[in-house]
């Protein structure tokens, strides 16, 4: 095979220019054809070079991460032009989303070709995500859970202006920390839409790693596929061969537009666009080849033949067919094999009740001894001190801090983390320490794990279980005491469990594991140790290991007299978490006239059971411990009188805390704004007066 000074084959050399040729083509055809190409998408021109370059390296046990700019690495690593369009286009067999995400969104599970989680629009975001694949990939390692035949390499491609988000410091951060089999690919092309880099940044991605001590770091010149290539064989086989993350400051051009909805023409001078051009990585590589003694006859049948290609393909994505309709709900949810009560509740010989902390960590502690693929992280959940509620104590110390180990304060890495962690086969069980401040992770939650499933056509639906201690009791303050179940409910993608008690909360937790999907655990802390007064029987009898508890399923948990029900003088009570208690206590005033439904989870809701309920009593109460103005109780409360309409003696009530910005710390202020039993049995003594 004949080599170049630079050893790199002339076979592969024309593989790329073929590469490059079929780019430009496609890009071309795109231009052409914008009344065909009516979905937002962007095109790799002036990108090739380092993309190609990438793509060539990787092996099928390797990972990357495309961001939407990467056409020429999906070309590179073996992705067809006819099955790029087919996403461009928006057309059933799609391989990457079914019809359902922009161009250049892949997701791929194909077994001859580097793997690709979900990708994402939101620029940047795909590091976390993506260092969480090499997180797992080294826990795999470590704990010998699968071989390999090539250590594996994970590339996260990303563009210079992303480098400025929060969230890509965070994967930085974790991944030098770690030292973790990663490379940051980073493309600069000078432009972030219309904002310049003089506008965006002080300095560039290379510059700014210079502070995360233990990443590797180096610049080329993208645009140039010789000296890409060369790079990019040294980033990769340093990092296959001493499992350390490196950073690849790439220069690029922009010779295309952002994309095709935002055209060059918007905000580009032809000085710029000139100064770009002259760096077409197609030429240069044509150039090169020339020197090296290509014919040139052999460029010119390369490229024309990659114009016929595209045009062929484009013309056979325009003919395939659009999804169907009734696709539309597919792939929101993976499906649980938990779809029934399993196991002993209450076991015979078993006298004495625990806590609900301890029934989590039990539960926690069970899967873990049978499943070397779970693990547990977050903010302070280490063997130290086990969790600032105790939630985790003793964990850490039976299972070793690669299992059980602290993060620092990244609730957006600890969130996102686990869709890499997910996708390499683990369990990762993560804690946000209390609720209020989940809000960092709440775009990870969004924008990458919730989305997961449903854009990769069911590739990969993220399997984590995220604990999120929840509630107000005792002088908490504004930032202790949240409750963010509304906010989460609003997320579609995502299930929440709330229990009440240690039965339930080990018995959901054992689901969530099983689940295939995304769970949170909203776990209230006023519940955690039963030291709220009223909230004894939060305590139960431990169920025994096989217990499962399906999500879904609600429970009576206080039934009325049947001859009261027949007089038309009771009420249900739909409620969860704290309002349990609350419920409980207010109930005692009425003796026989009030049932209580504890919903144990929100998504999904038992919806079935609460709407016969209703229908047999005629009136009902929402009560959360939440505000209630534009809250999950009051949007359900709306579904009951749509749904119970006609057996409805009264409108659906609600009951919850004040509408106010933030629960106070003062103990008068926090009881006036929290629901609790006696303001309840005031709004139950007026529905029975009316």
């Amino acid at each position: 095979m004949e080599l170049t000074k630079e050893n790199i084959s002339q076979e592969i050399l024309l593989k790329a220019f073929n590469h490059m040729m079929l780019a430009k083509a496609m890009a071309d055809i795109y231009e052409e054809n914008r009344n065909i190409t009516k979905y937002v998408h962007s095109t790799s021109r002036g990108h090739e070079a380092i993309q190609l370059a990438t793509a060539y390296q990787l092996t099928k046990d390797d990972w990357v991460s495309p961001y939407y700019r990467d056409e020429s690495l999906l070309l590179g690593i073996g992705f067809e032009p006819y099955r790029l369009m087919l996403q461009l286009l928006a057309k059933a067999h799609d391989p990457f989303s079914g019809g359902r995400s922009y161009y250049s969104h892949p997701s791929s599970l194909e077994e001859d070709k580097p793997k690709i989680i979900h990708q994402s629009s939101a620029t940047g975001m795909q590091t976390i995500p993506t260092t969480g694949v090499a997180q797992g990939i080294k826990y795999i390692q470590e704990f010998n859970l699968q071989q390999f035949e090539n250590n594996p390499v994970v590339v996260c491609s990303l563009g210079d202006n992303s480098v400025t988000e929060g969230e890509v410091s965070e994967a930085f951060q974790f991944a030098a920390l770690h030292q973790l089999p990663i490379i940051f690919l980073v493309q600069d092309n000078e432009w972030g839409i219309s904002v310049t880099k003089e506008e965006a940044r002080t300095a560039d991605a290379y510059d700014f790693v210079a502070g995360f001590t233990g990443m590797n770091r180096m610049r080329v010149d993208g645009t140039d596929f010789v000296e890409s290539f060369e790079a990019m064989k040294n980033a990769v086989d340093f990092v296959r061969t001493e499992r350390k993350p490196m950073v690849v400051c790439a220069k690029t051009v922009l010779i295309g537009h952002h994309t095709s909805g935002v055209r060059r023409e918007f905000y580009r001078d032809e000085a710029d666009l000139e100064k770009h051009r002259a760096k077409d990585p197609g030429n240069i590589l044509r150039k090169r080849l020339l020197e090296d003694g290509v014919d040139e006859d052999l460029l010119k049948q390369i490229e024309k033949k990659a114009r016929l290609e595209a045009e062929q393909a484009f013309q056979k994505a325009i003919e395939a067919e659009d999804p169907k309709p009734e696709t539309v709900e597919n792939f929101v949810f993976a499906p649980t094999p938990v779809t029934e009560e399993k196991g002993i509740r209450v076991p015979d010989q078993a006298t004495e009740k625990i806590v609900m902390v301890d029934a989590a960590i039990h539960a926690i502690q069970e899967l873990m001894w049978k499943h070397p693929e779970a693990l547990l992280y977050g903010q302070d959940v280490g063997e130290r001190i086990g969790g600032v509620f105790r939630e985790t104590v003793t964990l850490g110390q039976k299972f070793g801090n690669k299992r059980v180990f602290n993060t620092a304060i990244q609730e957006a890495y600890i969130i996102g983390s686990t869709v890499g962690m997910s996708a390499v086969g683990l369990k990762p069980i993560v804690e946000v320490q209390f609720a209020d401040y989940i809000y960092p992770g709440i775009n990870q939650l969004i924008t990458e794990i919730s989305k997961s499933s449903y854009l990769s056509g069911g590739k990969f639906p993220v399997s984590n279980i995220i604990r999120v201690p929840t509630g107000a009791y005792g002088g908490g303050g504004p930032y202790h005491s949240g409750s963010v179940e509304s906010i989460l409910a609003n997320i579609k993608g995502i299930k929440i469990a709330y229990p009440s008690n240690a039965a339930d909360f080990k018995g959901l937790l054992k689901a969530a594991y099983y689940d295939p999907n995304p769970v949170i655990m909203l776990e209230h802390k006023g519940l955690y140790w039963s030291k709220v007064p009223g909230t004894e029987e939060a305590k139960t009898i431990e169920p025994d290991e096989d217990y499962i508890l399906p999500f879904g399923k609600a429970n009576i948990i206080l039934e009325a007299d049947p001859a009261e029900i027949e007089k038309g003088r009771t009420l249900v009570i739909v409620t969860y978490g704290m309002g349990v208690y609350w419920a409980k206590e207010a109930a005692k005033s009425f003796e026989g006239r009030v049932e209580i439904i504890d919903l144990r989870t929100l998504i999904p809701l038992d919806e079935k059971l609460v709407f016969e309920r209703v229908k047999l009593h005629g009136k009902c109460i929402v009560l959360t411990e939440e505000q209630i103005q534009n809250s999950f109780a009051e949007a359900f409360a709306h579904r009951i009188s749509k749904n119970c309409f006609q057996h409805l003696d009264l409108p659906v009530e609600t009951v919850g805390s004040l509408n106010l910005p933030a629960i106070p710390i003062n103990l008068v202020l926090e009881k006036e704004m929290l629901p609790n039993a006696e303001k309840l049995r005031e709004k139950i003594t007026e529905i029975f007066i009316l």
